[in-house]
């Protein structure tokens, strides 16, 4: 989960085992393990985690190890085992949670501010679960699509519909006057489709996802509260990626948006958005490229990098997957991949390359096309054919080189796909990752 995009459940949330505060910290721990947890404190340095963990009776690390393994189901009964807590217990821990008010004058003041700077009208906002809520939804609930678009439409984070949380975006933009070029509701033929799968009108949407900027918590409001349901959701899925596809169909005046979604519709479009793009095959293909293009970003949050093994940069192996890393860190789109100095595959071909992470960086800005950083690249530190061989084969070839790495790679593999005892290599390992975080029903 990634805490710089969005707010991590809410402290009141019960929804795991019972106990205010253990989902938020799931999603901290889930940040903090992937590096994206933003401006929120984890574990020790929080006060409220270090309550619920001195509660529990467990460990700030094995919290952090449960959550690597598990998911939340699963989490909650861990924390009930551990605990062995009662029902009165859980019950008076959260009625003391729930009611604690700042305790001290730096916290008094801050909820102050917080009031003040987010909902100068309210008089009810008076705890401390209170103060943290109204932060997380001041700072998240906002979206401005004049600088950036909205999520892909493949992102199905929120109640698993493709096409949600980009609505989502679409809905809280539209609220604050800043959706740009995008259109919400009864607008967008796509939201219309949508909106009348959930059997919800776009206002009552609208405020659904301004009041609830957390995807877990939306997806779940939706699952309660529409008529989206596992048969519905999955009929939609596979409606979604055929959309564009299929031949004009007569329409009915009350069904005029399905006009939208036919195949000469859609080749209209893309004749002028992606002429030449042979990797937009439907609608959602084409609003995804159109994004990054409108944009001039390259998201990977949408699509992964090009694979470790491509060579089409230089004949060199991961230098085209590096591009594409270096392209998205400089658009802040990087998603969950690390770049640089983070990864120790990209440091390995650096290292190769006689060249700095901040140089190349810098170079990705100035150059735009693959071929230019090459030749920049081959003339700054020349390589021959073999040198090119014999690194292309090492890195390939590579793999964990002793028991933590070993262990690091297992338990990677067994979080992707457990049936895969083929990978062996950090290569293989990356590709299978790509095809898991990017694969689609």
């Amino acid at each position: 989960m990634d805490l710089t995009k969005q707010p991590p459940r809410r402290p009141t949330n019960s929804s795991v085992a019972g106990i205010v505060g253990v989902a938020r910290m799931i999603d901290k721990a889930r940040a903090h393990n992937e590096e994206m947890i933003g401006q929120y404190l984890y574990g020790s340095d929080s006060g409220l985690d270090r309550r619920i963990l001195r509660f529990l009776g467990v460990s700030a690390q094995d919290f952090t190890r449960a959550v690597n393994q598990k998911d939340d189901s699963e989490i909650g009964h861990w924390v009930i085992d551990q605990s062995k807590k009662t029902l009165g217990e859980i019950e008076a821990f959260n009625r003391l949670e729930t009611n604690r008010m700042p305790e001290d004058d730096w916290h008094i003041e801050l909820l102050k501010n917080r009031v003040k700077k987010y909902a100068p009208d309210r008089t009810d906002i008076k705890t401390v679960f209170g103060s943290i809520e109204l932060d997380d939804w001041g700072t998240f609930w906002p979206v401005d699509l004049q600088v950036g678009p909205p999520r892909s439409p493949y992102d199905r984070n929120v109640a698993g519909l493709f096409g949600i949380a980009r609505m989502a975006d679409k809905a809280r933009a539209s609220s604050c006057e800043k959706n740009g070029v995008y259109k919400y509701g009864q607008y967008s033929p796509f939201d219309v489709y949508l909106l009348e799968l959930l059997d919800i009108e776009d206002e009552k949407f609208q405020q659904t996802a301004i009041d609830n900027p957390n995807d877990l918590e939306l997806g779940e409001w939706i699952l309660l509260n529409t008529a989206a349901d596992s048969d519905r959701i999955s009929t939609w899925n596979h409606q979604a990626l055929h959309f564009g596809l299929q031949p004009a169909i007569e329409s009915t005046p009350d069904k005029s948006y399905l006009d939208y979604f036919n195949r000469e519709n859609f080749d209209s479009r893309r004749s002028i958005v992606a002429p030449d793009n042979q990797y937009v095959q439907n609608w959602l293909d084409l609003m995804d490229y159109d994004d990054q293009n409108s944009f001039g970003i390259l998201d990977l949050a949408r699509r992964a990098p090009r694979s470790p093994y491509n060579r089409d940069a230089g004949g060199l192996v991961h230098l085209a997957r590096l591009i594409d890393k270096g392209r998205a860190f400089n658009s802040n789109t990087l998603g969950g991949y690390w770049y640089g100095k983070d990864s120790a595959i990209d440091r390995y071909i650096l290292d190769f390359l006689e060249i700095s992470i901040d140089e190349f960086t810098q170079q990705l800005q100035k150059l735009p096309t693959d071929h230019q950083i090459v030749e920049w690249l081959m003339k700054r530190t020349p390589k021959n054919e073999n040198q090119i061989e014999q690194y292309n084969q090492e890195l390939v070839d590579l793999g964990p080189q002793n028991a933590r790495s070993w262990s690091f790679l297992h338990d990677r593999i067994r979080q992707l796909d457990p049936t895969r005892n083929d990978v062996e290599t950090f290569f293989d390992l990356m590709v299978l990752s790509d095809q898991k975080t990017f694969q689609f029903p």
